[in-house]
């Protein structure tokens, strides 16, 4: 059994600061932070103190740690979780992450140190993965939320693939063969994943892939504004536009407008996400529609099923998306 001490010695630190490391109860240098993250990794090293700690004692309590105040989508997300948790009698502490790597693992050991029996979370695209490796050494019950970003984890997410595709096809059928997309944050799985089912639709259709017709939006409405108007700009616009979320669709609508371009007539824009309004703009959106209530839902029961079970086989789960047609896409 690897203990903290092989930690210790492979990471060329002392024991207690490994455990400074693992527990956040002392700030370390970046190196020193990052020899022991990854001599955890090759060591594959897991206390087992907590677990025989979270196994005696629980607080019928979980923390949520996802970017949801400023997205839409993830505050109905955190919604249908909080229904989830009273239906199960236990109380959720939810704290925003704000898609913010250090943050994010701030959060994490604060609502660990709160000793919450479990976290879900909906991973950042930090290149560290730092808080993920902080959940998997101290053994806390954890779940993955929409971006199902590491094995070894129980996780929960939306098809994106096979749902962008559709959607991009919709479009090919009305004889659109260049679709520009606003993509999110790179480095997201669901970023990496709607791009696979763009692509893949041009593909099956013959059509070229232009890199051109691929902007970041950065998962947020100024940024995709801009994205959509540098689409606009080009010598050969395309005649078609595809946000890859809410936040990005309201974007692309704004650059839009400001141009003074009709949608249909001019210019063809679908999203994925539906919201609320989606169905009162003039003309109404044309989107992919998440089940977002089954997916909060479906999250908090995988987290239950995990603190019962600690060592059971970790769970990857999809869930089917809906397309929805109204009138952005050119149809009546």
């Amino acid at each position: 059994m690897v203990k903290m001490e092989d930690v210790a010695r492979l990471a060329r630190v002392s024991t207690s600061t490994v455990s400074h490391v693992l527990n956040g109860t002392r700030k370390v240098s970046p190196r020193t932070l990052d020899a022991v993250q990854q001599a955890v990794r090759e060591l594959g090293y897991i206390p087992n103190t907590l677990a025989r700690s979270l196994a005696r004692s629980r607080t019928n309590t979980i923390g949520v740690a996802i970017s949801a105040l400023s997205n839409h989508y993830f505050s109905e997300t955190v919604h249908a979780i909080e229904t989830e948790c009273e239906r199960h009698g236990i109380m959720m502490l939810f704290v925003d992450t704000h898609d913010d790597p250090e943050q994010e693992l701030r959060v994490v050991r604060a609502l660990h140190h709160r000793r919450v029996d479990g976290i879900l979370l909906a991973p950042s695209s930090d290149p560290e993965r730092a808080a993920l490796v902080y959940l998997q050494a101290n053994a806390i019950p954890t779940v993955l939320v929409d971006r199902l970003a590491a094995d070894g984890f129980d996780q929960v997410g939306v098809e994106n693939r096979e749902s962008t595709q559709a959607l991009v096809a919709h479009l090919i059928g009305h004889g659109h063969q260049r679709i520009g997309m606003i993509a999110g944050h790179r480095g997201l799985s669901t970023t990496e994943e709607r791009i696979e089912g763009y692509r893949q639709a041009l593909s099956q259709a013959g059509l070229a892939f232009d890199e051109a017709l691929l902007v970041n939006g950065e998962s947020n409405s100024e940024s995709a504004r801009r994205a959509a108007a540098t689409l606009l700009a080009l010598a050969k616009p395309p005649s078609a536009i595809m946000a890859a979320n809410n936040l990005m669709t309201i974007g692309a609508m704004h650059a839009l407008r400001n141009a003074n371009i009709a949608v249909p007539e001019q210019m063809a824009l679908v999203g994925f996400d539906d919201f609320d309004w989606a169905d009162l703009f003039l003309p109404r959106l044309s989107v992919i529609a998440q089940p977002v209530h089954a997916l909060g839902a479906r999250a908090v029961q995988l987290l239950l099923q995990r603190i019962d079970s600690p060592d059971g086989t970790r769970q990857s789960e999809r869930l089917a998306a809906t397309l929805r047609i109204r009138n952005s896409c050119g149809c009546r």
